[in-house]
């Protein structure tokens, strides 16, 4: 399994580091069965975070056809003003970390990055998942019409807002789609993936060597509609 995470203005530093730590030490642990490697839509570049100045760099560009697991994260910096969402974006001059999330998350749109998000949802080949804001900047570009899926859990009402089937749980595994809650969940959805895709000894081992146990249930769209209490 080939794992092309993406880097954009502003993106949360932990979004990306949890899952790439996590699908480095399974394919070290699975014999080079998973490989991964930071992209943006933009090439290989230096990309600025939002958590005070942070950079990283990708190392090639964000491309479907060589993937089998793209994935998003969200944006890091202030949480908006209930107004701040709907009103310009800063001047081209302000620090991504003085930048709101929704504005962040909201720039994604003026790139190259929807389209190649949209290639890779159209492909059941590819399982697209997304940490935190990440599952929103798949809703605003009208990815995730009538899928399940979760977010932070300040914006599940954006997220329901757009056609999105909102659920409040960690993790939700759609198929092709798997999407992860609040920051740290990118540890959890990262695990997941290894034990579904590779299987639970890597996924094991990996939880082990990170001394970290995963979280709750991972959500799935099957059996009895839980009745009301």
């Amino acid at each position: 399994m080939h794992a092309q995470i993406v880097l954009f203005d502003g993106f949360d530093p932990l979004d990306v580091i949890a899952p790439y730590e996590v699908l480095h030490a399974g394919g070290a642990a699975s014999g080079g069965l998973v490989t991964v490697e930071l992209a943006s839509a933009e090439g290989p570049r230096e990309v600025a975070g939002g958590t005070g100045g942070l950079a990283l760099r990708a190392t090639a560009a964000l491309d479907p056809a060589r993937a089998d697991l793209v994935l998003v994260p969200g944006a890091s910096g202030r949480v908006a003003a209930p107004d701040e969402a709907d009103g310009p974006a800063p001047d081209a001059g302000d620090r991504q970390q003085d930048a709101s999330v929704p504005v962040l998350l909201g720039r994604t749109l003026t790139t190259g990055l929807p389209a190649l998000l949209r290639t890779a949802v159209a492909d059941p080949e590819v399982i697209v998942g997304a940490v935190c804001g990440g599952t929103l900047v798949l809703a605003m570009a009208g990815l995730l019409e009538g899928r399940h899926a979760t977010t932070h859990h300040l914006g599940l009402d954006m997220l329901d807002a757009t056609g999105v089937h909102a659920v409040r749980a960690r993790v939700v595994d759609d198929g092709d789609l798997v999407t992860g809650a609040g920051v740290t969940s990118g540890l959890d959805l990262a695990l997941h993936l290894l034990e579904r895709e590779v299987g639970p000894r890597i996924a094991h081992a990996v939880e082990e060597l990170f001394a970290y146990e995963r979280r709750g249930v991972v959500w799935r769209d099957r059996g009895p509609v839980p009745t009301a209490a």
